[in-house]
This record gives structure tokens, C-alpha cells and sequence, in this order.
């Protein structure tokens, strides 16, 4: 898929915190936050409510100005949101009255491309994400899950270098989010974008990433930087939903949640 050339770059949190005034004075949403996130990196954070992972997402998305330290992307300090960083929410933010094709070719239609070169790369991006044949439909004709699925074909048609994801499946039923969990690892494998993907899920965490940060409860702070290696990751190829049932990866689950149920008590 042909777009704007991006080059990888690293993610560096320094120091990184936020504060929000409250009717009680201050609320401390994230305590200090240092992180170096490679290019290339399939990077998934977990905690539980409230610990800050939302606004972790939003400091790298340029949403939300740090208190205190700083957030930059290849030394530039992320100061406002950019192409360059896509984010897909937790429900789907399709414009109902575009169809599936008009709206992932909304950015490369507001930077300016022709008719012919954005109409072609929205049927790449939607191709990407097996909606190819669902270009003409409007979103209220589409699943959930098939919603989800043209949001992250709208973000990946403006070919970021970075992709934030804030529990993007959480909505869904769990034979569609397996479904989605697997699609997306084919994405990255392919694409190879730099993937930060906030969940509540240490499984989801565990299945879809190479690295897994952990976060203590309010005031949220890192508590684990794991990474992750299971059963076939050294052969060629997507990860099976098969790891899911093995003992590695059981091990590892119980490991995190431990971690996170001492850092709440």
C-alpha cells in the first residue's frame, strides 16, 4: 500500500506524569512514567481501572499534556496529535453518513490526494482487513466487529509509523475479538508499525504482544516490563490461538495477575 513515506522512530517516556485538579484538590492519574518503546515494538499495557493506562495512550497520542516529564517520538517532543501517530478508540468513531470507503478516505482526502490515488488505497487498507467487499456499505450496516475493523483500515491508510490502541476489542464477543486479535498480529507482521495496545486483559496482553508493561492502580505507576516469548515464536508466522491453552502462557498470566493484585491490596 503506497502512502507518505513514515521512518520509525523510538518512543521515549521521561518522567512522565499527570495530575488533574479535583473538588478534593489533586488527583495523581500517572506518577512518574520512564519507558523506552522500540520501532517495530508490539508493546501492550495492562491495570487495572484507573491506573493511568488511558492516559499513558493519550500523552503519546498528543490528547493529554504531561504535568511533568517529557513524551518524544525520535528526539521531537509529542506536543499535539500528528499522522504519523494513529489511534484507533474503543468504540468505533465512523462518520455515519460516509460510506466504509469514504471514510478511510477521509485523511488522505484532507491532505489532498486525488479522486484516484486515495479511492485506491482505501481499497488497500479495507483489502488489508477482509472489508474490501464492503466498501459501499455505511457503518450502521456493519457488525462491531466489522466496525473495528474500518477504523483500524482508516488508520493504517495513512501509513503511521506508530499505532495507539485503547481496548479496541473490549466491546466485542469473545469469538470475534479472537478473530480480531489474530488479524491484527497478521497486520503487524506485515506492516511491522510500531503497536502500543492498552487492555484489561493480561491474556489479550500476553497473546497479541512481544512486551507486556504492567501498572500498579492510582496513582498509576510501572510495576512490571516483561517480555514475552511463547510456544512457536521462534518459527515463521502469526501466533496460533492454540498458545492460549498452553502452560507457558498460563504461568505468565497468573505471574502478572499476582503482580497486579498485590500492587491494588
Amino acid at each position: 500500500m503506497s502512502a507518505p513515506t513514515t521512518v520509525a522512530e523510538p518512543i521515549v517516556l521521561d518522567g512522565v506524569s499527570k495530575t488533574y485538579p479535583s473538588s478534593d484538590g489533586e488527583v495523581i492519574a500517572l506518577s512518574p512514567t520512564s519507558l523506552t518503546i522500540e520501532p517495530g515494538e508490539f508493546v501492550a499495557v495492562v491495570g487495572p481501572s484507573g491506573c493511568g493506562k488511558t492516559t499513558l495512550l493519550q500523552i503519546l497520542a498528543g490528547f493529554v499534556t504531561p504535568t511533568a516529564g517529557s513524551a518524544t517520538v525520535g528526539g521531537t517532543p509529542v506536543d499535539g496529535p500528528d499522522p504519523d501517530r494513529g489511534v484507533v478508540f474503543q468504540a468505533p468513531t465512523l462518520y455515519p453518513w460516509l460510506s466504509v470507503r469514504g471514510n478511510v478516505e477521509f485523511g488522505p482526502r484532507a491532505r489532498g490526494e486525488s479522486r484516484a490515488d486515495r479511492g485506491e488505497r482505501a481499497l488497500q487498507a479495507l483489502d488489508l482487513v477482509g472489508l474490501k467487499d464492503f466498501a459501499d456499505k455505511r457503518p450502521y450496516e456493519l457488525s462491531g466487529g466489522m466496525q473495528q475493523r474500518a477504523q483500524i483500515a482508516r488508520v493504517f491508510v495513512n501509513n503511521p509509523g506508530i499505532v495507539l490502541m485503547d481496548e479496541p476489542y473490549s466491546a466485542l464477543d469473545p469469538f470475534t475479538r479472537e478473530q480480531l486479535q489474530v488479524q491484527l498480529l497478521d497486520l503487524w507482521h506485515r506492516e511491522r508499525k510500531t503497536i502500543v495496545f492498552v487492555t484489561h486483559s493480561v491474556e489479550e496482553a500476553l497473546f497479541l504482544a512481544t512486551r507486556v508493561i504492567v501498572m500498579s492502580a492510582r496513582p498509576g505507576r510501572v510495576i512490571a516490563d516483561r517480555a514475552v516469548v511463547l510456544p512457536g515464536d521462534d518459527q515463521p508466522g502469526v501466533r496460533s490461538l492454540d498458545v492460549l491453552g498452553t502452560p507457558e502462557l498460563a504461568a505468565k498470566k497468573a505471574e502478572l495477575a499476582r503482580l497486579i493484585l498485590e500492587a491494588h491490596g
